[in-house]
């Protein structure tokens, strides 16, 4: 039985080859689209998703009210995770981490002349009873019991020593406030490339709160907190009873604490005031959900090139009916057909996604590959008998439930219904393509005005770096170690006087995302309990002159002011949220200190365009190790070879590394870009099997209506009447798709644009435009077929078959 249905599905795919090669590419591309979509999902899926204890792994959060609403943050007081894990009996381990993301730069591990860049993190004792990190060698209870106690990676150490028997060894490092010899006391394999923390070296957290004794304050935060809760601890009331516990050791804090899984750090990162509303798990539901619908497409050519060559297998059915056959065999028949052009297309596939994977990875990021394991290949099987299924159903229950003596009769009519299923689908199709087109159009308007947008400070040919001090292995002529020590203002002295440097300043965190948090403002007027949170920079002089942002009231900081130390400037919202008037020369407290207002900027954009711009003040910092440089437009190439060589002349064995500050704001909407470079392509996949069913049913319509055209230009027909005839009917689906799809769209993209705080109007032409083009691309489409069918000689096609 199964050698004689195969023998006919054979002999059907002969017979059509046309309609076959339609499904195959249709199949194959869906297919191919499907899969690397898996591959992406199912790596997003399992990112931070540890094995074994890693599941019980959670996160200490905090809630803050700000003037924008609750807002959520991960850093904590550098004393929670001690006493929490003290005072907390559901508790198992605490530890507090700082992440190697808090610095503005790698810093410098040395080894004899051997010195290079990398990551460190600070890290409690109880670490490795945290997190299921590998400890290649050390004792886990005593690797950090000393404050200059330190941990490589196996990668790290390999590369340094050559092997990984290094307990006892010194390294020298140069880090902002860490700068010391410390001693080796452990080895661990490096965190997987799936895992958000990414470090090579590993210190003592209790040296991190030696170094800034400001964290045993309650008010301040900066470390992230995780604890494992013991056995049988409900994590809910764990978080009632954790609540207000910052709020009993500060009495004027006004932030709350709850806890969330580690494992929902990547996938569910966003909070909208104070409750957890998405994040990266939105991109993987909707390429889910487009790896879905593009499979539809596809399954829907074959039902509807399946359902409109119905006519030519008519007598087949109508014979097995007759000589006894059910419709349940006939249906397993033609489920077997789509399914077997399935796995067939399944090898097409296999062929586009090895070789499309490298350029799908470079638009992800990502280091995807085609791993063959169980869960892989089940997966694989599923997605394609799945296809089959769907692919095949509606046209294995529509031929099956043929009358035997209608189709011996050769009376089968096209039904109302079997039109309207059929026009429906076409309908399907090219509603999803108008669609996508849409939400690419709006996607990269969005990210074109992010560009565009004037930020309030002029980021185009500014560089920054960091010079962190002298050589750390640098001796004098007598070989003798010389002494580190820093040369800011001569540094700085230097980097100005270069051609081609425009002005040049300090300054300290990340200028377009990242900046210190502190509520330790205190000024007159000032309503009893009312706290703000305010963003921070610690800047050196100049630095709001060389960025180009614009003074509202008073001055920036200057030299000529011996008081400038303890001065500082707000920016408007800030002063807006203070209700303060005539700001300049009024003083404030910031944690316990007197500073003067000596100046106030207008609003710029320190954070990404999500955010609304909120509360910032800026502080003067005589010796900071970030430089920040305008540079020329006329010759930067040259410039910056000239402050390299300045560079060297400071840190010998280090290599010049610079960014540009433009990179790093564009690095903010990096999920956005990814998406629209995606979605580009997938709204070209989408609109490219669309358009191989509709030029095959046009085909298909043509060869059926090829007597009624040779009528009707014998008749006088015109050409351009015939081409209306044909492909009227195809550009009314269109234009429904069109209706149907605009208001779903519109309303699907002002959920997204809701996402930023500062985004484009939804103009009309992005849904006239979208409409205007599927119209185009159908009409190329069947077109073809149009034309061909009004050039047509009508005596051969009134001849008899």
């Amino acid at each position: 039985m199964f050698k004689h249905y195969l023998l006919l599905i054979l002999r059907n795919i002969k017979r059509n080859k046309s309609s076959f090669f339609i499904n195959l590419i249709g199949l194959s591309t869906g297919l191919a689209c499907a899969l690397l979509i898996y591959l992406w999902v199912n790596d997003e899926l399992h990112v931070d998703k540890f094995q074994g204890r890693g599941s019980h792994i959670c996160q200490v959060m905090q809630n803050s009210p700000s003037a924008n609403g609750i807002v959520t943050f991960e850093p904590t007081p550098g004393l929670l995770a001690k006493t929490l894990m003290e005072e907390m009996p559901e508790i198992e381990y605490a530890t507090s981490v700082v992440p190697a993301s808090w610095f503005d730069q790698k810093g410098i591990l040395s080894v004899g002349k051997n010195s290079l860049k990398t990551d460190g993190q600070f890290v409690g004792t109880d670490f490795f009873k945290i997190f299921p990190f590998k400890l290649i060698i050390g004792d886990p209870d005593k690797i950090l019991a000393d404050d200059h106690a330190v941990l490589l990676s196996d990668e790290l150490a390999l590369k340094l020593f050559n092997t990984t028997n290094i307990i006892g060894e010194t390294v020298e490092w140069a880090q902002e406030d860490f700068n010391g010899t410390y001693r080796i006391t452990g080895v661990f394999k490096k965190p997987a490339a799936n895992s958000t923390a990414q470090f090579d070296l590993l210190f003592n957290y209790g040296l991190f709160l030696k170094n800034f004794p400001k964290l045993q304050d309650w008010s301040n935060s900066d470390p992230a907190t995780y604890i494992t809760l013991k056995k049988g601890s409900d994590i809910n009331q764990f978080n009632t009873k954790i609540e207000n516990f910052l709020k009993s050791k500060n009495n004027q804090s006004k932030s709350t604490l709850f806890v969330r899984s580690y494992s929902d750090k990547y996938l569910y990162g966003k909070y909208e005031n104070g409750v957890q509303a998405g994040g990266r798990i939105e991109y993987v539901r909707l390429f889910s959900i487009i790896a879905i619908f593009i499979l539809l497409i596809a399954c829907i050519n074959y039902m509807n090139l399946s359902t409109a060559k119905a006519i030519h297998r008519m007598k087949e059915i109508g014979i097995k009916k007759a000589i006894g056959s059910s419709r349940k065999s006939l249906i397993g028949q033609y489920l077997g057909e789509s399914i077997l052009i399935a796995f067939v297309s399944l090898i097409g596939a296999g062929v586009l996604v090895a070789l499309l994977l490298p350029q799908f990875n470079a638009i992800t990021g990502k280091n995807l590959d085609l791993a063959f394991n169980l869960n892989m290949v089940l997966s694989v099987l599923g997605i394609t008998l799945f296809a089959g299924l769907v692919a095949g159903s509606y046209p294995a229950f529509y031929l099956s439930g043929f009358n035997p003596t209608t189709v011996l009769r050769a009376k089968l009519n096209t039904s109302t219904g079997e039109l309207g299923v059929r026009k429906g689908l076409v309908i399907f199709q090219f509603t999803l393509s108008v669609a996508f087109i849409i939400g690419l159009l709006i996607l990269t308007k969005q990210i074109e005005f992010t560009q565009a947008k004037n930020l309030g400070y002029n980021r185009d040919n500014v560089i920054y770096f960091s010079m962190q001090e002298k050589a750390i292995n640098n001796t004098s002529d007598n070989g003798t170690a010389g002494k580190p020590e820093k040369e800011t203002a001569t540094f700085l002295s230097r980097i100005k006087s270069t051609p081609g440097v425009v002005n040049a300043s300090t300054f300290w965190q990340n200028i377009v995302a990242r900046h210190g948090s502190t509520s330790g403002v205190n000024w007159d007027g000032q309503n009893e309990g009312d706290r703000l949170n305010f963003a921070c920079l610690n800047v050196g002089v100049d630095f709001i002159e060389t960025l180009g942002i614009n003074i509202r009231e008073g001055r920036a900081f200057s030299r000529e002011f011996g008081t400038d130390n303890s001065a500082i400037i707000f920016n408007e919202t800030a002063i807006e949220s203070m209700g303060l008037t005539n700001p300049v020369g009024k003083t404030v407290k910031l944690w316990g200190k007197d500073r003067q207002i000596v100046g106030v900027v207008k609003d710029f954009h320190f954070e990404s365009l999500h955010n609304k711009i909120g509360p910032l003040f800026l502080i003067p910092e005589p010796q900071l190790d970030n430089y920040i440089v305008k540079i020329s437009s006329a010759a930067p190439v040259e410039t910056i070879d000239r402050l390299r060589e300045i560079y060297k002349e400071y840190n010998p064995a280090i290599p010049f590394e610079f960014k540009f500050l433009d990179a790093d704001y564009q690095a903010l909407y990096q999920s956005e870009s990814k998406t629209a470079a995606l979605s580009e392509y997938f709204a070209g996949i989408t609109i490219i099997i669309s358009c191989l069913g509709l030029f095959g049913l046009a085909a298909f319509t043509t060869g059926r209506r090829r007597k009624e055209i040779g009528v009707r230009k014998v008749f006088g027909s015109s050409r351009l009447s015939i081409f209306y005839l044909l492909s009227g009917d195809f550009t009314k689906q269109v234009l429904a798709a069109i209706l149907i799809a605009s208001p779903v769209s519109y309303i699907a993209a002002r959920y997204w644009l809701n996402t930023f705080a500062y985004k484009i109007n939804l103009e009309w032409w992005f849904f006239a435009g979208a409409g205007i083009i599927a119209l185009f691309v159908a009409w190329l489409s069947v077109g073809s077929q149009a034309i061909k069918a009004a050039n047509m000689n009508p005596a051969m096609s009134l001849k008899e078959e």
